[in-house]
């Protein structure tokens, strides 16, 4: 099946969204450019603090392209009548596989190995990121595979053996409780969400109904004694696995569905060629823009009943375009629309609970109202292509969003030591003075990943867990 440039376009500006967020000045730029609940300029994690900012859109629609994925990978296996094993094989590979990039990433950072880096931590790291290019990038053509079977193998011994040999700066080696947090929730999601998927794929409302019961059981944790709560603590590996993580099936889960609808709308497109004029989904793309406008800044701002007034307004402009379109069957432009604006309104219904939306401690308005956005989101991009700018600019997010971890990594190991061994760092760090700066700083490192990342793309390098 032909890939879906919204879904990767999706994909792609979350995780250039992450690495921007992570490289601009601290503490002398917007509250609005730092999540909500860590606060310039001390930066000091505050949950009191209600709202969101678009930092805090990042992680969870990198999740909503995860959870879109997993139908678009698996459907042609359950055409085939793949059985149950088969599909917990490659879910528990890809957990497994994730959770060994969330350890070996993290040690192999230059900071990590020592507190005084030199130039040959510096080089480890990027002697590790080389690592990781064998580690996880599979050549298209199957000549040579035993060949690139060697090395594959080769590069995770090597890794071992670097994770077993270096002290780290503690002087205490290699430990499984340091690692990646985000790869860490991304890896339990691809686990659950690949076996919630594949025994609910013919029963979607059977996959929906799942999400009360993980609601009941976080809910029913907060009661001491409980066998909720009992549930919720208990983990035979807690830095591995914890029913906390669950939460985030609430968007990953609208992500499948999202994903569905992707597969069947292949389909449905060669059995009849009516579609959507692109007139129309310009104008939804646009009203869709500005929904998530509008509730990034005015949840932000705790503008609440505005947001509401607003959003709704969006959402019913939108509802007498789709309309005036007549069909047999709903189109994936319908059920993004429905579905995005049913999750969003939920969420915002959802708002005053828990002391308001917060990323973290994460709250169900959160899950809601950022599933609903991320479907906002596949539509904006999905009208902007439709125009001869936004289609190269969709093009670009795409072609980052098919290599997200060689984004994920570019930054701490290759590019960052490259800036120390080059003395450039000295001038990452010299713009970070003020406003300008520290922004125009963040998009120049970002910029440099994502052309790092483009260029293995279109060279066919792509990582895959």
């Amino acid at each position: 099946m032909k890939r879906n440039q919204s879904l990767d376009a999706l994909r792609g500006i979350s995780i250039l969204a992450m690495v921007l967020s992570s490289s601009i000045a601290f503490g002398i730029l917007p509250a609005w450019m730092y999540h909500a609940q860590t606060p310039p300029p001390s930066h000091a994690y505050n949950p009191e603090v209600p709202g969101i900012s678009w930092v805090d859109l990042v992680f969870p629609f990198f999740l909503f392209s995860m959870g879109a994925a997993i139908p678009l990978a698996l459907h042609k296996k359950a055409k085939e009548g793949k059985g149950l094993w088969d599909i917990l094989s490659i879910a528990v590979r890809r957990y497994i596989g994730l959770v060994f990039f969330a350890l070996f990433t993290v040690h192999a950072r230059s900071t990590m190995m020592t507190s005084e880096p030199a130039a040959s931590y510096y080089g480890l790291s990027i002697i590790s990121f080389i690592l990781l290019f064998f580690q996880w990038y599979s050549p298209a053509n199957t000549e040579n595979k035993t060949f690139w079977l060697v090395i594959k193998v080769t590069a995770f011994v090597g890794a071992g053996w670097l994770l077993f040999m270096l002290p780290f700066k503690d002087g205490k080696g290699f430990s499984f409780n340091r690692h990646d947090i985000i790869i860490i929730v991304l890896a339990n999601m691809a686990l659950f969400g690949i076996i919630i998927w594949w025994f609910t794929k013919n029963n979607p409302w059977l996959r929906i109904g799942i999400l009360p019961f993980v609601m009941a059981i976080i809910l029913g944790a907060q009661i001491p004694g409980s066998w909720n709560e009992v549930v919720f603590k208990w983990s035979p590996l807690p830095w591995m696995y914890k029913f906390y993580y669950l939460k985030y099936l609430f968007i990953i889960i609208p992500g499948t569905l999202a994903g569905d609808w992707l597969v069947a709308e292949a389909g449905e497109i060669k059995a009849r060629k009516e579609q959507t004029p692109p007139a129309t989904e310009k104008i939804i793309a646009a009203l869709s823009g500005v929904i998530i406008a509008v509730n990034i800044i005015l949840l932000f701002g705790r503008h609440l009943v505005i947001n509401c007034v607003l959003t709704v307004c969006c959402c019913a402009a939108n509802y007498f375009i789709l309309q005036k379109i007549r069909r047999e069957h709903p189109s994936l432009i319908t059920r993004f629309f429905t579905a995005g604006t049913y999750l969003l309104l939920l969420g915002l219904f959802f708002e005053a609970w828990e002391g308001g939306i917060k990323k973290d401690p994460s709250t169900f308005s959160y899950y809601f109202v950022t599933a609903g956005l991320a479907f906002f989101m596949m539509l904006a991009f999905n009208g902007l292509q439709l125009t001869k700018p936004g289609e190269k600019v969709v093009n670009y997010f795409s072609l980052n969003g098919k290599n997200p971890m060689v984004a994920y990594v570019t930054g701490n190991l290759l590019l960052l030591p490259l800036l120390h061994l080059t003395g450039g760092f000295a001038l990452y760090t010299g713009m970070q003075k003020n406003v300008i700066g520290g922004v125009l700083s963040g998009l120049l490192f970002t910029g440099i990943v994502s052309l790092v990342t483009v260029s293995f793309t279109k060279k066919g390098w792509q990582w895959k867990t």
